[in-house]
């Protein structure tokens, strides 16, 4: 089926044209307004995320504000810098000598023997042995 449009009188030209017109303007002023709405939207979500970020550091200086208002706070400045002690407690300086020198050589032989027969044990028994068979009141070795 062929459409002839010579049949059709002027009248019925121009209106089919304006027609025509009326619906691509119509589309585009759709088209425009579901733009500015997503540009609305990506906006709107963007200001979210701030506004929640925002609230996230406030409220992390928030706890901080607390935080160095507190007597533990004070107390640690206290120490630190005025080099003051509460009553019963006992300074313990550790001079930098004693921290560089090495610590005593052990036997890497048995230590790695141990070591792999430790990895050896499946998972349970790594668990017994941690909880029933080793000794954790170890000392530290002095040098």
């Amino acid at each position: 089926m062929k459409f002839e449009f010579h049949h059709a009188s002027r009248m019925t030209k121009m209106v089919l044209i304006g027609e025509f017109l009326l619906v691509s303007y119509l589309l585009y002023a759709l088209t425009t307004h579901i733009y500015n709405n997503y540009q609305i939207d990506y906006h709107i979500n963007n200001f979210r995320a701030m506004n929640d970020k925002i609230t996230q550091d406030n409220r992390k200086a928030a706890e901080d504000l607390a935080y160095y208002k507190s007597d533990s706070f004070i107390e640690k400045m206290a120490k630190q810098n005025f080099n003051l002690v509460n009553q019963g407690e006992e300074v313990i300086v550790i001079s930098d000598d004693l921290l560089q020198t090495p610590l005593p050589e052990v036997n890497t032989a048995d230590n790695s023997d141990q070591i792999s027969k430790y990895y050896s044990l499946s998972n349970p028994q790594k668990w017994w042995k941690f909880f029933f068979e080793m000794d954790h009141t170890q000392k530290a070795v002095k040098p």
